[in-house]
């Protein structure tokens, strides 16, 4: 079983693929852990300025 790199309440810098050109990066905080999605693991996770909220896969999400 894997466990989630990062923790409810922390925020992080969210960076698109290169597929998801209509999301803008920036800093997000963490407000779910979420089964993975095939080998990744996935975290619902809320923009500090806007509010609105998105999922996305581990490897979008690092340290600011």
């Amino acid at each position: 079983m894997q466990l989630h790199k990062f923790k409810i309440g922390e925020s992080l810098v969210y960076s698109p693929g290169r597929f998801d050109f209509l999301k803008a990066a920036g800093l997000f905080e963490v407000t779910r852990l979420l089964p993975p999605l095939g080998v990744e693991l996935q975290y619902r996770v809320k923009d500090v300025a806007s509010g609105q909220e998105r999922v996305v896969r581990e490897s979008q999400l690092h340290q600011p």
